[in-house]
């Protein structure tokens, strides 16, 4: 899907996070493999925040933590996912 798009919901980091993070929004990336994403992410010290999920039929979806405490997602468009 082409362009900048996005939605509302709740922060997917534990709660000990949302001191730090109360007013900041969770951006979310566009990726082209999930997997390499994520171990590149993992290698550069990032946490994971919410474990890979499938958006069924629409994507595979995770959070993290950078080195600052600041949560981020990647996302993975792919049709197939379940």
């Amino acid at each position: 899907m082409p362009g900048i798009s996005g939605g509302l919901l709740g922060r997917p980091a534990p709660r000990r996070v949302w001191v730090k993070a109360l007013m900041l929004p969770v951006l979310t990336m566009g990726v082209e493999d999930y997997d390499s994403a994520a171990e590149r992410i993992l290698k550069a010290g990032g946490q994971v925040a919410l474990p890979k999920m499938a958006l069924p039929g629409m994507a595979w979806q995770d959070y993290f933590l950078d080195t600052g405490g600041n949560t981020f997602g990647i996302h993975q468009p792919d049709p197939n996912a379940a």
